[in-house]
This record gives C-alpha cells, sequence and structure tokens, in this order.
C-alpha cells in the first residue's frame, strides 16, 4: 500500500526546530522527498549567526530513517535564497509539489515602543518570507501546467497564528504579520486553482522556542504526550499536502492539542442604512451608540468565542 504523498516533493521552511521540523518528519512518515530549509539562527528574535546545524540534522534524522531529505539553509526572507530553494527542491527531485512556510521570529514590543527595525524585521521574515516562497513555488507551478495543458498537483501550508485572530497587546508586527499571511493565503487560492493548486493557511498553538513564554505556566505532562507538542500540529499540515485534500482551499483552520476548528469568514454582524442622502453624525450616533453599549466589552470576532480564546 502506497504512502499518501509518495512521489511527492515538499518543501518546509523553518524546519530545524519546533513546529517545522514536527512538519517536515511528519511528511517525510508519509511518504514525500523534503527540502529542509532552517536559516539556523539561535535568538528567536533572529539574533545570532546564522548556522547549517539544524537544518543538516533534521534531514539527517528524515535519511536515517529511510526517507529521503536535503537541507537548505538559506534566508526565505531573501527573494534570491528564496528562488533558489525553489530550484533546490526542482533540481534534488525533480519537481516541487508541496509548500510549507514556517519559518519567523519574534520581536515583542508595545505598540507605543516598538522601533521600526523591530517592525520591519518581522514583517520580512513572517510576511515577505511566506511570499517569496510562494512567488517562485506558483510560477514553477504555473508553468508546469501551461506545459501540460491542465492542471498539476501543489499544495501550500502557510502558518497564521491566533494573535491575528484575537490580538495580542505587545506583538503588534507579529499579528499584523499573520493576519498579512491569511491575506496572502486567500488570494493565492483564487489565483492559483485553475492550475491545480490548494493554499490554505493553519493557526497552530503549539509549545515551541517562539512560544516559551507564553506556555511558561503550562507544565508537560509526566505522562503521555504534551496536548501542546507540535506533533499535535503537524498531522493536519500532512493532511492538506496529501490528496485526500484536493477540495480544500482558501481555509483557515486552528489547530492544537487533538483539536481542529475550521474558522469562518467574517460575517456582518448588523447592518444600518442612513434615512437620508448621506449619513450625519447625529444619525450614526443614534444607531451605532447604543448597538455597541449593548454588546460586552472587548468583544471580538465570533472566531475567539467559539474556540474559547482569551486575551486581553
Amino acid at each position: 500500500m502506497s504512502l499518501p504523498l509518495e512521489g511527492l516533493t515538499a518543501i518546509v521552511t523553518g524546519a530545524g526546530r519546533g513546529l517545522g521540523r514536527a512538519e517536515a518528519l511528519e511528511l517525510a512518515r508519509l511518504g514525500a522527498a523534503v527540502v529542509v530549509n532552517d536559516y539556523g539562527q539561535s535568538g528567536r528574535d533572529g539574533s545570532g549567526a546564522s548556522s547549517a546545524t539544524p537544518a543538516e540534522e533534521v534531514a539527517a534524522e528524515i535519511r536515517a530513517a529511510g526517507g529521503r531529505a536535503v537541507a537548505h539553509t538559506g534566508d526565505v526572507a531573501d527573494h534570491e535564497q528564496a528562488r533558489l530553494l525553489v530550484e533546490l527542491a526542482v533540481t534534488e527531485f525533480g519537481k516541487l509539489d508541496v509548500l510549507v512556510n514556517n519559518a519567523g521570529i519574534l520581536r515583542d514590543r508595545m505598540v507605543f515602543s516598538m522601533s521600526e527595525d523591530e517592525w520591519d524585521s518581522v514583517i520580512r521574515v513572517h510576511l515577505k518570507g511566506h511570499f517569496n516562497t510562494t512567488r517562485f513555488a506558483s510560477a514553477h507551478w504555473r508553468a508546469r501546467s501551461k506545459a501540460a495543458g491542465g492542471p498539476v498537483y501543489g499544495r501550500i501550508v502557510n502558518t497564521s497564528s491566533e494573535a491575528f485572530l484575537a490580538g495580542s497587546a505587545g506583538q503588534p508586527n507579529y499579528a499584523a504579520a499573520k493576519g498579512g499571511i491569511v491575506g496572502l493565503t486567500t488570494s493565492s487560492a483564487l489565483a492559483l486553482a485553475k492550475y491545480g493548486v490548494t493554499a490554505n493557511v493553519i493557526c497552530p498553538r503549539a509549545r515551541t522556542r517562539m512560544t516559551e513564554d507564553v506556555f511558561a505556566g503550562f507544565a508537560e505532562p509526566d505522562e503521555g504526550l504534551d496536548p501542546l507538542a507540535p506533533e499535535h500540529v503537524a498531522p493536519l499540515v500532512g493532511y492538506l499536502a496529501a490528496p485526500a485534500a484536493g477540495h480544500v482551499n482558501g481555509q483557515l483552520i486552528v489547530v492544537h492539542g487533538g483539536m481542529v476548528a475550521i474558522v469562518e469568514r467574517p460575517r456582518v454582524a448588523a447592518k444600518f442604512d442612513t434615512k437620508q442622502d448621506a449619513f450625519s453624525h447625529d444619525e450614526l450616533d443614534a444607531l451605532l451608540t447604543p448597538y455597541y453599549a449593548d454588546r460586552p466589552k472587548g468583544e471580538t470576532f465570533a472566531a475567539v468565542e467559539v474556540l474559547g480564546l482569551k486575551h486581553g
């Protein structure tokens, strides 16, 4: 019996540690050849010298288990390095079928204290990094589709965050980047569907180097799998990469601890029409002030309420 991803090639960015590592191992377990990308900086804020070790160790782990893997140690936020990453997949394994974007950094600060560099660096790695790889992967699939005269196999799985859904007071750069990734994903889903490519985005919750402060108060269990283990997230990525998910496109899915929640796109909660040629201040005051006064304080997207998330 063949494996779900047998014969397919996948790229996983930020795959030297945490979520990316778990995702790369899962895709390999399902039969894919994997290009393991990681720039390898030691600091979760993007500080420290780059290192080939994290990517090479994961690639070696895959090969030791009988899979196929190669390491790539470039910075996906660099346009040329992203091009070379896609080129490596095609050169090494003949084609690219799956792109999993996971690379990211954190530089937390309140919005009134954040520096320009703290903003730019996080947007660069998360949002530009997702765009760069998507740009070259999608060009590869488009060219293959034109040559084949029809759809080809292509899967994009992007990584957003509940910080985008619920807000995160000390992470305006991160929340904005993750919101941008959702927009990039839905746009890509529409643009690439005719070529046979799907694009979906996940909001994972997991204990990694990136979230060590967030989950510091949640101790790992003495026995059994940690509810916050990245291994809870990886199977969803494997599913979205597989043929079975061919009709899943443009979706936002929250995943953690044995739970998957499909998030609806925002819906209109209320609608008001002016009784004049245009709204006046007084008319808007009469309509909107009572409406918001009757709603619970701090209420945000319905998805947040459904998932039971807590935020400031």
